[in-house]
């Protein structure tokens, strides 16, 4: 205790200070690292305080086992004790993932799920259980279309920001998504903030919006190409609106960084749980069934960043 006095003890922080310590590190760091600096440490990560948010986005774009995704989301939803307020995970598999969620999401208001693979049906059973979401992004989910955005809108009374933001390929074949538009109109009034870059809508569907959506303020229309932009601006002289033409070359940039060949990627891999339990001074750590065992992470560093992850488009401005 005498040296405590002269020097800081970190380890004798309280486990809410720490948590929000711990949630500047990298996803990697705080499952692997962090744990291993102290027991007091290790019971901070297996608790709820580092997970109040739950960002795995990044991570979740590099994998390529849906299994393995599916874990790393209920460990740290389990950890969380359902006291998560925001969540952003791609390419959820669906359905029981997206029902889980939903079971647990009491304290949930930001919820962000691109390119998840959940439908229309499972939105509609799992929207009563968002009430208190507030910012919602499903963009490029495929297989959602007007019946879950009307759930979404109906059940998430305080909803007011919404990311509908295609990929060209997405909409590949489809007529229109005038049906969406209208859904978002009719169920989503209190919308502030909206994308739906690359939507298969034209002027008529956006000025619904405009219309019935009275506190919007942002409108982003990237790419949506039968809209006439100069029209919503003489029409809503309050309401800011990006594009529909916006020259930012992001399209190139993304696949000059995807070739470049760097040497300084960083690959880290878990495969079980031998590599974490060598160095470990508390294993009983993770016999709360929510450890790492069998569990594959995989982080990589260098000529990858978080702004050309995936095919995502560049964040509104």
């Amino acid at each position: 205790m005498g040296e405590c006095s002269e020097h800081r003890c970190w380890d004798e922080l309280l486990p809410d200070a720490l948590g929000l310590i711990f949630r500047k590190l990298s996803l990697k760091d705080v499952l692997t690292v962090v744990p291993r600096v102290c027991k007091s440490w290790g019971r901070v990560v297996a608790g709820p305080y580092c997970w109040q948010e739950i960002d795995i986005q990044e991570w979740s774009q590099q994998q390529s086992k849906p299994d393995q995704l599916k874990r790393m989301v209920r460990m740290l939803v389990a950890r969380s004790g359902g006291s998560f307020h925001r969540i952003s995970v791609s390419g959820l598999p669906g359905d029981p993932l997206f029902t889980f969620i939903g079971d647990h999401a009491r304290s949930l208001t930001t919820m962000e799920l691109p390119r998840s693979d959940i439908n229309d049906s499972l939105v509609e059973n799992v929207a009563p259980r968002l009430s208190n979401v507030t910012f919602l992004d499903i963009s490029s989910c495929t297989k959602i279309g007007a019946r879950a955005l009307e759930a979404f809108g109906k059940h998430c009374k305080s909803l007011i920001g919404l990311r509908r933001v295609m990929h060209p390929t997405d909409v590949v074949g489809r007529a229109s998504q005038h049906d969406e538009a209208r859904a978002i109109a009719c169920n989503m009034p209190k919308l502030r903030h909206l994308e739906i870059g690359y939507m298969l809508i034209a002027t008529k569907a956006v000025v619904e919006i405009a219309s019935q959506c009275h506190d919007l303020k942002f409108l982003d229309l990237r790419g949506c190409w039968n809209v006439d932009d100069k029209l919503l601006q003489e029409s809503y002289p309050g309401l800011k609106v990006v594009g529909p033409y916006v020259d930012d070359c992001y399209e190139n940039s993304f696949w000059e960084e995807c070739s470049d060949d760097s040497d300084d990627s960083i690959y880290w891999e878990l495969m079980d749980d031998d590599y974490y339990a060598a160095g470990s001074d508390d294993e009983g750590i993770w016999d709360d069934g929510q450890g790492l065992e069998g569990l594959e992470v995989r982080f990589y560093g260098g000529g990858f960043s978080e702004s050309h992850a995936g095919f995502d488009w560049p964040p509104s401005p």
